[in-house]
């Protein structure tokens, strides 16, 4: 059963020079929208997520409740759902689709809240990795309308040590044969499992290695981990959609919108929302040094660091204390 709607963007043209036609946008809300509209909350996806792997953070008695705010799920282009390689028509289909930035993602996510829903106002954008990117995003781009940050896990600009580990998941994915230069039939199915093997390295820390914490997870050894969970997650995704969302985080950089020429400072200068920037401390991606010198040049950020062995997947709402640690944060920041 489908649970989520499409929006339909029309014609997009995109910030690389391309328009993407006919292109839809898929979202889930939850909630109800309130008569002044103004108990709105953004929460876009993150690298191969949909929006049914953001509900964690949702439900009643936590910050997101659909009880007291209405909570919209964008889907990224590229994600399976959305427009993406995987489901868009000739001639821009599989490895011929086209470059996506942050700057669009948003910017088709702000078309479906304002000619959609009318709204004017966000309380909160919020979002964990690639979801962060494009919270500091929504900041940047329209900070008139967006009142709350919250990214977790994320950064505003990709760094140099965080394209070299993707890099490695590309050589991956696309030193399988069977990948066909993007035009396979059937999934390159060794070059996801992989990328599986590669992304285990990375997504958590050495401490989480080092305690064994995946047999506390239900896994009987180290090689049961990296092929149930971690060649399990991505056998599940479509290559091409994984490449499309990895590039778009590769160039990852508030800095590029339009009007900021590449000042880093300046754009994360022009950031008015009230923020809570949270990194993990053994991130291995996003660590806690990125996010302090972004907070330096935000007029209005706060550093506050997930105590972790979780690594990145702190964020992922896969441990109970780090889902509170966050859920808690945002709950002061809504009250704020």
């Amino acid at each position: 059963m489908v649970d989520y709607e499409f929006f339909d963007l029309g014609d997009f043209s995109l910030q690389r020079g391309v328009t993407l036609r006919d292109a839809k946008l898929a979202y889930k809300t939850y909630g109800t929208l309130n008569a002044d509209k103004s108990n709105v909350i953004v929460y876009p996806t993150w690298y191969s997520g949909q929006h049914y792997d953001n509900e964690w953070l949702v439900g009643e008695g936590m910050a997101l409740d659909p009880k007291n705010y209405f909570i919209i799920i964008p889907n990224m282009l590229g994600n399976g759902l959305s427009t993406s390689p995987s489901n868009n028509p000739q001639p821009y289909n599989k490895s011929r689709f086209p470059n996506v930035t942050f700057y669009d993602n948003v910017r088709a996510q702000h078309k479906l809240v304002t000619e959609k829903f009318g709204i004017e106002k966000i309380a909160l954008v919020v979002g964990w990795s690639m979801g962060a990117g494009q919270t500091y995003q929504w900041g940047i781009s329209y900070p008139e309308m967006v009142e709350r940050i919250f990214p977790f896990c994320g950064s505003a600009k990709t760094s140099f040590h965080n394209i070299v580990f993707l890099e490695g998941v590309k050589a991956a994915l696309q030193a399988d044969a069977a990948w066909k230069g993007g035009w396979y039939d059937e999934p390159p199915t060794t070059g996801l499992r992989a990328v599986g093997r590669v992304y285990a390295g990375w997504g958590l820390s050495q401490a989480f290695y080092r305690e064994k914490v995946y047999l506390q997870m239900g896994y009987s050894s180290l090689e049961d981990f990296l092929v149930a969970f971690w060649e399990g997650f991505f056998l599940k995704k479509d290559a091409n959609n994984l490449l499309t969302m990895l590039w778009t985080w590769q160039n990852g950089d508030i800095s590029q919108t339009p009007g900021f020429d590449g000042d880093f400072e300046k754009a994360l200068g022009a950031i008015k929302a009230k923020a809570i920037v949270m990194p993990a401390e053994m991130d291995l991606y996003f660590p806690p040094e990125d996010n302090e010198y972004e907070v330096k040049y935000m007029p209005n950020a706060e550093l506050r660091v997930i105590k972790s062995v979780w690594g990145h997947f702190a964020g992922g709402g896969v441990n109970a204390v780090d889902t509170k640690f966050i859920d808690d944060s945002i709950k002061e920041l809504l009250a704020s």
